[in-house]
C-alpha cells in the first residue's frame, strides 16, 4: 500500500496535512477535557446538598436514640426525629442524583466537543488519503514501462488545465495520434506529478 506519494512536493504536503490533522484533533480533544472538567465544577452544590442531607439524617436519627431514653415522650419523640430525619435522607438522595446528571452532562459534552470537529476533519483527510491510495495503486499497476506512458497522456488530456497542455505542445492530441514520443512522455509526466508518482526507470 502506498500511502505518501514518491514525489517530493506533494509528499510534503501529505505529511503536512498529517501533521496538521494531529494538531486539529489534540487541540479539540484538549478543549473537550476542558470543558468536560468545567462543567463538572457544578458538582458542587450538588455535593454540598448531599453531605447536608447525610449531615441532617445523621444529627437527627442520633437525636433520636437519646429522645428515646426520655420516660414518657421519649417514643413519641423519638418518632418524631426519625421522621424528619427521613427528610435528610430524601435531600442526600436529591444531591446524589443531581451529582449523577451533572457527571452525564459533563461527559457528553466533553465528548461532543472533542469528537465533532475531529471527526469531520478526519472524515475529509480519510477520503482525499484514501482517493489517493486507490488511484496509486491503480496507476502503479500501469506504470511498469516507457510504453505505458501512452494512458497516462491521454488521462493528461482530460484532466490537466489547457494552459498546462498548451506548455507541451500547440496541438497535444495531435502529437498523441501522431506517437510523438516526446510530447506523450511530458503529458504523461504532467498527470504522474498531479498523482505523486515518479515515472519509470529511463524516462
Amino acid at each position: 500500500m502506498k500511502l505518501y506519494a514518491d514525489t517530493t512536493g506533494r509528499r510534503t504536503r501529505q505529511l503536512l496535512s498529517d501533521v496538521l490533522v494531529l494538531l486539529w484533533v489534540a487541540t479539540w480533544a484538549y478543549a473537550g477535557r476542558r470543558v468536560h472538567d468545567t462543567v463538572e465544577q457544578l458538582r458542587g452544590p450538588a455535593d454540598s446538598i448531599t453531605s447536608a442531607g447525610r449531615s441532617v439524617n445523621g444529627s437527627l436519627s442520633g437525636a433520636g436514640e437519646q429522645a428515646a431514653q426520655l420516660p414518657l415522650v421519649g417514643d413519641q419523640l423519638r418518632s418524631w426525629l426519625d421522621s424528619a430525619a427521613g427528610s435528610g435522607t430524601t435531600l442526600a438522595q436529591a444531591g446524589t442524583s443531581m451529582s449523577g446528571t451533572v457527571d452525564q452532562l459533563a461527559l457528553a459534552l466533553g465528548w461532543t466537543v472533542a469528537l465533532v470537529p475531529s471527526l469531520l476533519v478526519l472524515g475529509v483527510w480519510l477520503f482525499v488519503r484514501g482517493r489517493f491510495v486507490r488511484n496509486a495503486l491503480t496507476s502503479q499497476r500501469y506504470l511498469d514501462a516507457s510504453e505505458d506512458l501512452d494512458l497516462f497522456a491521454l488521462r493528461a488530456m482530460t484532466t490537466q488545465p489547457v494552459r498546462a497542455l498548451a506548455a507541451v505542445s500547440d496541438d497535444p492530441a495531435g502529437a498523441w495520434r501522431r506517437r510523438d514520443r516526446d510530447v506523450i512522455r511530458r503529458l504523461a509526466l504532467l498527470e504522474l506529478r498531479d498523482e505523486g508518482l515518479r515515472p519509470p526507470p529511463g524516462v
